[in-house]
């Protein structure tokens, strides 16, 4: 078990351009989250190379402690394109 604090401050420290870390704990027993993160640095990356950034910066606590992890990472741009997105299609 893991708190989301110290989740976090690992994101934040391994990708200090992080404008947006949010972190839900999915299921109450510390081991099952969703993240989404909102980085400049995520630009030019794959999908995959960006989650490859935030699975080696939590490093260990993906080996036990982080049962699952559900992430959701985008650039300010594609963030910004998809919060319109879905305020357009509430209308």
């Amino acid at each position: 078990m893991v708190d989301i604090a110290v989740l976090e401050a690992r994101i934040r420290e391994a990708i200090p351009d992080a404008e947006i870390v949010r972190i839900e704990d999915l299921t109450g027993t510390r081991d099952h989250f969703d993240a989404l993160i909102v980085a400049p640095s995520f630009a030019g990356l794959t999908r995959i190379a960006q989650h490859q950034t935030i699975y080696k910066a939590l490093g260990d606590l993906m080996a036990g402690p982080v049962h699952a992890l559900a992430l959701r990472t985008y650039t300010p741009d594609a963030w910004r394109k998809t919060t319109e997105e879905s305020t357009n299609g509430a209308r």
